[in-house]
């Protein structure tokens, strides 16, 4: 089965240097119909203005994983790490027992667009950790490029948990095959353009709950950017 969560229906808060939609509740939207998905409990997207950005603020007991679509995010943190992370970069940090970080947009000039995941963890009071890799597009494009995993497969980034978080860019006219295992669940969310998942259609924004499915055949008519999540 592939439930759709279509993009119009998500959480919408307008800031004015914030514009954020919720997949999922968040802060002060709350949806019990989407609280979250398996161990997946946060998917954000976010467009912060020139020079704001989200000041120093705790985390604990999280996976959470930021994908730029564009622009440039500044992260400073507890742990001493200090870095801006890119269009085609992604970065992972395990709140653990606790840190605080904050995140700005890195640009003076230009709005940085990312999506922020949040994922429960394995198990509670876990080192603090932090990470980042870039995946060029065309370790992404008409393939399924894993950029996050619990045995770091293919080049990813090492999360604690049982879930293995793929990206991928479609060309017009390609797609791409995934085969879950037995008792594994997925969810899809379109980052760009508009794919379809198992002839269903998504478009930007878009996110859909795969469960009892085994073969996955995404394909886009004229492009398109996603994540996958292979869940327990």
């Amino acid at each position: 089965m592939i439930a759709v969560r279509r993009a119009n229906e998500r959480g919408f808060f307008d800031h004015g240097w914030l514009k954020t939609y919720h997949t999922f509740s968040f802060a002060g939207y709350s949806d019990p119909s989407f609280n979250g998905f398996r161990r997946l409990r946060v998917i954000n997207e976010d467009t912060v203005s020139p020079g704001q950005g989200f000041g120093t603020h705790p985390h604990r007991d999280m996976e959470i994983i930021t994908y730029v679509l564009d622009g440039k995010l500044a992260h400073r943190d507890s742990m001493g790490h200090e870095s801006a992370i890119h269009r085609d970069e992604v970065q992972v940090m395990t709140a653990g027992r606790g840190i605080q970080h904050s995140e700005f947009n890195g640009s003076d000039s230009e709005n940085v667009h990312l999506l922020q995941i949040w994922i429960f963890p394995r198990e509670r009071n876990l080192q603090p950790s932090y990470d980042e890799r870039k995946y060029p597009a065309g370790q992404k494009t008409d393939r399924l490029q894993a950029i996050a995993s619990p045995d770091a497969r293919d080049n990813s980034l090492h999360i604690n948990q049982d879930v293995v978080v793929y990206a991928a860019i479609l060309g017009a006219g390609k797609s791409v095959a995934y085969t879950f295992s037995d008792d594994r669940f997925g969810w899809l969310q379109v980052a760009r353009g508009s794919v379809a998942a198992n002839g269903v259609l998504l478009e930007q924004g878009d996110g859909a709950a795969i469960s009892d499915v085994k073969e996955l055949k995404v394909e886009s008519e004229r492009g398109g950017e996603f994540l996958l999540f292979d869940l327990n």
